[in-house]
């Protein structure tokens, strides 16, 4: 249905979990979001109860709260990453030299999957800075390619305390191996502006 046909007195997600529809615009931005419920949709089902339950509590107000901002950005803006040990404690360490320049040759053996449709939607005009918000859930490397396993496997995986927590870590998805063509050169991660190191914690 068009998104002009939604009540302007009901949330969009709470009309969601009433109705099973989802309102949407003309763009690539409800587009993508589209296609995403096709790809995930048991996930996409899930994010849309969860919001639903902290809106039934809540109410929807100016601020959204933890659980709906992990929500949102999940939803927006995740990827989600099935890669060997050694990939994840350096993305982990946003050691962007050994992640994509020394151990590069491991990204074989990786699957990165992008699920925000924002994220998709900026990659249609792809520019260096793009960053994905990677949920620090490795999936299980016993679900192989399996997107329909992933999607099942996440729709279990995700509750209210989890998506609090700011479960994710960055990572610029042009950076990866394969995805762009500038980043043969090992220079191209050079650029601190983009591939920022990790904050140390003040004492």
């Amino acid at each position: 249905m068009s998104q002009t046909e939604l009540p302007s007195e009901v949330a969009y997600e709470k009309f969601i979990f009433d109705t099973g529809t989802v309102p949407t615009r003309d763009g690539l931005h409800d587009f993508f979001n589209g296609l995403c419920w096709m790809r995930f949709p048991l996930t996409k089902r899930r994010l849309n109860q969860l919001q639903a339950a902290e809106i039934a509590t809540a109410g929807v107000g100016q601020v959204r709260g933890p659980v709906r901002d992990g929500l949102t950005l999940l939803d927006e803006n995740a990827a989600l990453l099935q890669a060997p040990d050694a990939l994840w404690e350096a993305l982990l360490a946003r050691d962007w030299t050994r992640l994509l320049v020394d151990l590069r040759p491991l990204w074989a053996q990786a699957r990165l999957v992008l699920l925000g449709h924002a994220l998709l939607e900026k990659l249609v005009s792809p520019y260096k800075s793009i960053t994905a918000h990677v949920l620090r859930e490795p999936v299980p490397l016993t679900l192989g390619d399996d997107l329909a396993a992933w999607d099942a496997w996440l729709a279990q995986t995700l509750n209210a305390p989890l998506l609090a927590s700011k479960p994710f870590t960055p990572l610029p998805v042009l950076g990866v191996p394969g995805w762009w063509p500038a980043n043969e050169d090992s220079a191209f991660y050079a650029d601190a502006g983009v591939f920022r190191p990790q904050r140390v914690a003040s004492v």
